[in-house]
């Protein structure tokens, strides 16, 4: 169970830069799908109101007062047995845990016996737990210096790690503060100087605060780096070198990653000591679930075609991907002159119409979402039965993660790509890394009236 975002208003140390370039529903094919119903999430609303995080506008803020909740539940045993102590044990039956996910099965002995770890897994697959009970155990709470940081790429995951992070700390003691844009920097500046434990942040925040002087990092003991190829991705990797340059080599590091290409190597190679590799499902893997089609639309005639899927084919909770702000923009607003309901989620949103469009998104009230990459980069909503590319994707890794936000635990999900007329050499790149005999054609009309 990861933990839902903030954004960056500062020029310099955003996260929510743009690249410029171009659940339950059975779905196997996307003329199969009934439209979503409107469900309870008991468990992520449990969440939020145990880890008391001031959903909305605001971050996850130190000034919580750290104190033991009686659990709900019946502690689960079964994380007993992976070392997992007793006030961990009641922070997750409030949680509504009871049994571990694979990657925290096979991560949490090796990050509470203090060793290095790598681990390949995708979004949704219960990482902050895994990393979030080692990092409490090892925060000093009668210090009130900086002793855990936890990096992620966009400011909707540093939401959700932070809710759980915040969360863990009502039990364990230590206060929390959330380094991400959208936020006053004088409350950032109040929290560092009233005392953190555990900073959760965006790379670029948190280099803003080492360059102000008003963040030290001289006492880390804990350092996570999260769906850190993301982080690569936006361009990160100079912030991230910095950042943990700037921590003890004594710290205990532990990275996750859907994918593992040689610049994540590089960050291992350097900053980790022996850290041990597992492999949990890792998102090239998801596409195997993913039911996958593709369509030959000249550029003029993408947004019939995307009408014809709604219309005729019939299209359930959907994301689509476009690669700018401006397309995200232009496309919500022809969607929406069409009777299509849809909205638009980018960096260029205040943090409040974020809050907005995601909660409506995750509550099922959304039913279509347009998004750039870097906004996407961490939605974990587990019933998101189709994504379209609009815009076809520029690297296989990409392709990969796009169609990733569907299909996830176990459920059934639909990917369609439209490729126009100067899309093919980066087309046929996605489908010889994919396999190209798991990409079917799929037939649209012959003339648009």
């Amino acid at each position: 169970m990861d933990a839902g975002g903030a954004v960056s208003t500062l020029e310099g140390s955003d996260d929510s830069t743009e690249t410029s370039s171009p659940n339950s529903h059975p779905q196997t094919s996307p003329g199969s799908s009934p439209r979503p119903g409107r469900r309870r999430r008991g468990g992520r609303n449990r969440r939020r109101n145990n880890a008391n995080s001031n959903s909305g506008a605001k971050a996850p803020d130190s000034d919580q007062q750290a104190s033991k909740q009686a659990p709900t539940r019946e502690q689960p045993e079964a994380f007993r047995k992976l070392g997992v102590d007793g006030r961990g044990l009641d922070a997750l039956a409030d949680l509504g845990f009871e049994t571990p996910t694979p990657i925290q099965e096979a991560s949490l002995p090796i990050l509470l016996d203090g060793n290095d770890m790598v681990g390949l897994a995708q979004t949704g697959s219960g990482k902050t737990v895994a990393f979030g009970l080692p990092l409490a155990r090892i925060v000093d709470t009668s210090r009130a210096d900086v002793q855990a940081v936890v990096l992620v790429p966009t400011r909707e995951l540093a939401r959700q790690v932070g809710e759980v992070v915040v969360h863990l700390g009502h039990y364990y003691g230590y206060r929390t503060h959330a380094l991400i844009g959208g936020t006053r920097l004088q409350a950032d500046f109040d929290a560092l100087k009233r005392g953190v434990h555990v900073i959760v942040g965006t790379p670029g925040r948190v280099i803003d605060h080492l360059q102000r002087g008003t963040l030290s990092l001289d006492s880390i003991r804990f350092c996570v780096l999260d769906e850190a190829d993301q982080m690569l991705d936006i361009g990160f990797a100079p912030d991230i070198n910095r950042i943990l340059r700037s921590t003890p080599k004594s710290r205990q590091t532990s990275l996750f990653s859907a994918t593992m290409p040689t610049a994540i190597a590089r960050i291992v190679h350097r900053y980790l000591r022996d850290a041990e590799r597992i492999e949990i499902d890792p998102e090239q893997r998801t596409v195997e679930s993913v039911t996958q089609y593709y369509c030959e639309v000249e550029d003029r005639h993408k947004l019939q075609t995307l009408r014809h899927l709604y219309e005729e084919v019939g299209l359930g909770r959907s994301l689509i991907f476009r690669r700018t702000k401006i397309g995200v923009d232009q496309l919500t607003s022809r969607l929406r002159a069409a009777g299509v309901p849809a909205l638009a989620i980018h960096g260029g949103l205040s943090q409040s119409q974020r809050n907005r469009v995601m909660a409506d998104f995750r509550s099922g009230r959304l039913e279509f979402l347009v998004a750039t990459n870097v906004a996407a980069r961490g939605i974990d909503i587990p019933d998101i039965e189709h994504v379209i590319n609009y815009d076809i994707p520029q690297t296989a890794e990409e392709y990969i993660h796009r169609i990733g936000r569907t299909a996830r635990a176990g459920r059934p999900g639909t990917a369609v790509t439209l490729v126009g007329p100067w899309d093919f050499v980066e087309w046929d790149e996605i489908c010889s890394t994919v396999g190209k005999d798991s990409i079917e054609f799929l037939p649209t009309p012959v003339r648009w009236d």
